[in-house]
Formats: structure tokens, sequence, C-alpha cells
């Protein structure tokens, strides 16, 4: 047997890819599992990035001199590069004076869908994959690489932390809630406003530019067909006016939230709860459709496939704020409930103030690991060291793309 590791052929390899797909759980091993369905197109999470590439290993079985070879597709890897702020200096004036901070950039690649079939692990198939996939970041200039996985995913961490040399980095909280199938009320005291990719890309770049994670090509994300709008959330009284006018005198509480449109890149499905958890989740769906004026809590149609909403970009200011967010919050609800989707879903870095405020439900949240790696050590330590050392930062700022 040879494991041969090559760029994935979308017209050869399509249907052998979903077949891995399909048998591999996301997750560690449990009672329930959370399945992907990439509605046919392997590379549905990684298209929209900068730079990508997917790689698949093909296991070749030589028959001998009166066989035929035979080739099976045991696992794959996606990648993608992009540039981010990984933290700020400030700039001077003429005077020497410190003015303003600004963003420190770093080019940065991203590991995601890692699969190798269940019955080739062990086998050194998914070290393979990761370092041909460094190779190609390295060879296009990244500095530094990322994954992202379940802390209690044992032989991820492993894999990454003992034998890729990563290194943990983040522990970013994953909040999820359901989508019930009544609407969400909205505070009287605030009004939503949905704003232009432009302006929605003014705010940003003032805002958040700093922030951890903050991608260069943010208008590329907020212009993307699956980026569903930019909504301002303001109090009753204040007028929107442009950018401009809001940017020199903003209002003293506003919060601003961006929602993409995972459910038309990928399914979700749940897998191996009990009849009797189906039973109880069905149940709280029919009483909250025939009662929908009580706003009873209700589980959607999670063991079967569901889309969902990603909610990114949330911030803003006041001390008021997180009230403000909550408002949107109710608004991103019922927009994922016109929707049909099953949950919606953000991150927050665990310092943030937002991770007590936003809605969710715990039995359906979880907190995320990221772990990083240097690809090389002839790269400028620039104005912020080693990101590797770096303490985290108030607020991270979550790639859509990436989710």
């Amino acid at each position: 047997m040879v494991v041969i590791i090559r760029e994935y052929n979308p017209k050869t390899d399509s249907d052998r890819v979903e077949q891995v797909e399909n048998s591999c759980e996301v997750g560690p091993n449990g009672e329930l599992s959370l399945y992907t369905d990439l509605l046919g197109d392997p590379i549905c999470r990684v298209r929209n990035s900068p730079a990508y590439l997917m790689l698949v290993a093909e296991m070749v079985v030589s028959g001998g001199d009166e066989a035929d070879g035979t080739t099976e597709i045991v696992g794959m890897i996606r990648g993608c590069i992009k540039t981010v702020t990984c933290g700020s200096k400030f700039s001077r004036n003429k005077f020497g004076d410190c003015v303003k901070p600004v963003p420190v950039l770093t080019k940065l690649a991203y590991i995601l869908g890692l699969r190798v079939s269940p019955i080739h692990r062990r086998m050194g198939i998914g070290l393979k994959l990761v370092r041909r996939m460094e190779q190609w970041f390295e060879d296009n200039g990244a500095e530094y690489s990322y994954i992202a996985t379940d802390d209690a995913n044992e032989p991820s961490v492993s894999l990454f932390t003992e034998k890729c040399g990563y290194a943990k980095f983040r522990n970013p909280s994953v909040l999820v809630h359901p989508v019930f199938a009544h609407r969400l009320p909205i505070s009287n005291h605030v009004t939503i406003v949905k704003l232009t990719p432009f302006d929605a890309e003014s705010l940003y770049r003032n805002h958040f530019s700093t922030t951890e994670f903050f991608p260069r090509d943010i208008d590329a994300i907020l212009n993307n067909h699956l980026n569903l709008g930019t909504f301002l959330a303001l109090p009753k009284r204040y007028i929107w006016e442009g950018p401009d006018k809001f940017l020199s005198g903003p209002p003293k509480n506003w919060a601003v939230m961006s929602v993409w449109n995972c459910k038309d890149v990928f399914k979700l499905e749940v897998k191996g709860a009990s009849k009797l958890r189906k039973g109880f989740a069905k149940t709280t769906r029919v009483v909250d459709r025939a009662f929908p004026f009580l706003r009873l809590p209700s589980l959607p149609k999670i063991f079967s496939p569901f889309g969902l909403h990603m909610l990114y970009g949330l911030g803003g200011s006041g001390p008021l704020y997180t009230r403000f967010i909550k408002a949107l919050f109710g608004f991103a609800h019922n927009l994922a409930k016109e929707c049909k989707c099953g949950v919606i879903a953000t991150e927050v870095s665990s310092e943030d103030p937002l991770k007590l405020a936003i809605p969710h439900w715990k039995v359906l949240s979880f907190t995320d690991l990221w772990c990083i790696k240097r690809l090389g050590e002839d790269y400028s330590d620039g104005s912020v060291g080693d990101w590797r050392k770096s303490q985290p930062g108030l607020s991270i700022f979550v790639d859509p793309r990436e989710f």
C-alpha cells in the first residue's frame, strides 16, 4: 500500500470525498455525533477565501503482476490563507506624539476540514496531509498557521500539539441558540438599520481594525452573496445619516452585527439520539407552533439535516450596548426563522463580556480550542513580537468563511 497526497480534482474525486465525509463525525466519539453535509461541494468551506487549497490522501493498493492496482481516497484536508490583524501599535504625528492605534498585520493560514476514514486512522495519514498543506502555506508566504478543534477531541489535539508543533492559543466560546417557532420580541427603544456593504466596511474598519484576527479583506466578506446584511442597533430617536456623521458623533449606546448564511454552504445533523430524545424535541415544536403567544422554548429538527446562520462582527459601544446586542440577536433569530434555519450561532472570545450577554443554550454550546504554529523563524517580530506569546485581547473577529 502506498499513500499519495495530491490536489483535489472536482471532476473525479467529488463522490469519493463525499463518502469519506459521510463516514466521519465532527468532534470526539460519544453518544451523539455531529455530521456535515457539504451539499455536493467539498471545497465550499474555503471557496470564498482569498487563497485556498484542498488535498486528498489516495491509497494505492498494488494487486501484483496479474491484477490492476486499486485506488481509494482515505482522507482530505482544506486550507486557506489571508491577511489579518495580529496586534496594534500607535501611529505618531510629525511631532512624534502617539495619535491612535493602528493594526499590525500578518499573513495567516488556516487548516480546516481534516478528515481521515475511520478504518484508515492511526496510519499517519492525517500527519502527511497536514505537512503537505503546511508546505503550501510556506510556499505562499504565510507566517502563521492555526486550527480550531474541540478541546475534548483528544486525537485531534494530540496530532497538532504533539506531532505537528502547534501550541494552544485561544479558547473562544461557540454560542448556539435554537430557532423557535415563535418570534422573539425586540425592544421598542431600539431602531435597527440595515447598512450598505460600503457603510458597514467604513464602520468595521474604524472600530474593529485593531481587533485580533480582523481580516484585511473585510470588504470581500461584506459584499459576498452569503452575507445577509450588516445591522446597526441605535437609540429610537437617533437618525442614521451615513457613516461619516455617525463616526464623528455616535450615540451614547449602539451595537452592530452581520449575518452569514451558512445554510447555503453546508447543513448539519445530530445523529445517535434516542427515540425518547427525538420524541421530546418533536413535542416541544408541536406545542410551540400551537401556542406561539406563550413563547415557549422548543428544540428544532436537529436530528435531521438543518441549516444555520452565523452571527459575526458583533460589537458596539456604551454602558448599555449589550442591551442593543440583545435586540440585534432577536432580529437575527426572527430572520433565521423566516429562512427556516434550525439554529443561529456565534463565536466570541473567552474574555468578551458578550459571552454572558448573548442568549444561548449551554447544552448546544461549547468551548473551542485554537492552536497556532509559527511556520518560519526568519520573519520579523514586528511591533507585537511573536504572536504565539501574546496575551488574548478582549475580543476576536471570527471570519464567517471559516466557521
